[in-house]
């Protein structure tokens, strides 16, 4: 592996053993990976919802190829200093080693992390089987076990409708056990509810803010034990809805005012400078 990817996944793993939590945004393209890069966030992750918008598809598994998520996170790695962690959906695929085979193909792609869901995408079995989701993480995380990468295992009951907490619980201990380095709970809406799974596992928590009705601070996630904060598709889908209002605006009042408040041209020009993908502005 080469050594600033190295030294990517090394500033990453320091992350996650610091004090206090981070917030990890999603960038969907190299520009925002830049953007978000120049703005002065220590890692990024992709979002596959984000770049399935950009070119044009719904988010889903069924319409993206592997081929086409890792070629864009390749490109978001290759655009910025910061570690970058992958959002791998499901593995691409339901058996352990194809889990195995994706993970190390986003290693090869410069990526320093990725996560691995137990969703299964069909809404009468929502979620993996227990034995068959553990064997797949505990692939993934053999894959990579020489590799500068970390992996991520989710679990999805909440975004499933499934809100049984011990359930949750019992899943992330069993990958924990498996060798994952961080466990993902997105859709947590409780702060108690999070609290209660920080304090019952002894891996790095992620959870994510982009869809949760209340939301919560970094300092209150923080100090309910949350190591690492995701924003989802949220910020892609904050950016296509200025643009939204922007063109009702052109469309039902006939005026521009939308233009005061979008970003100079000579700012973005400034972040996406190839020569410092990492310079504030």
């Amino acid at each position: 592996m080469a050594t600033d990817q190295q030294d990517k996944y090394e500033r990453f793993k320091a992350l996650h053993q610091r004090a206090g939590a981070f917030v990890m945004p999603n960038a969907w393209d190299a520009g925002t990976a830049r953007i978000l890069t120049a703005m002065g966030f220590e890692a990024l992750a992709t979002s596959s919802a984000g770049f399935a918008y950009a070119v044009g598809k719904r988010d889903s598994r069924a319409v993206l190829t592997r081929t086409e998520v890792l070629e864009n996170a390749r490109a978001i790695a290759e655009a910025t200093t910061l570690p970058v962690s992958a959002d791998l959906e499901d593995g691409f695929g339901i058996m352990p080693e194809t889990c195995a085979e994706t993970v190390t193909l986003a290693a090869e792609c410069g990526l320093v992390g990725g996560s691995i869901e137990d969703a299964t995408g069909h809404a009468d079995a929502p979620i993996y089987e227990m034995q068959l989701a553990e064997e797949r993480i505990a692939a993934a995380v053999e894959a990579v076990r020489d590799k500068p990468f970390l992996v991520t295992a989710r679990a999805e009951n909440f975004l499933w409708h499934r809100h049984d907490l011990d359930d949750t619980i019992h899943r992330l201990q069993a990958y924990a056990a498996a060798g994952a380095d961080v466990l993902y709970v997105p859709g947590l809406s409780d702060l108690r509810d999070i609290r209660t799974i920080c304090e019952a596992l002894d891996r790095p928590i992620s959870v994510s803010m982009a869809t949760v009705t209340p939301s919560f601070s970094v300092e209150e996630l923080g100090a309910a034990g949350v190591k690492r904060i995701s924003v989802g598709s949220s910020f892609a889908r904050a950016a296509l809805g200025a643009m939204m209002r922007a063109a009702e605006e052109v469309l039902e009042q006939g005026t521009f005012t939308y233009a005061k408040s979008a970003a100079s041209g000579a700012t973005l020009a400034e972040m996406m400078r190839a020569d410092k993908p990492g310079a504030r502005t």
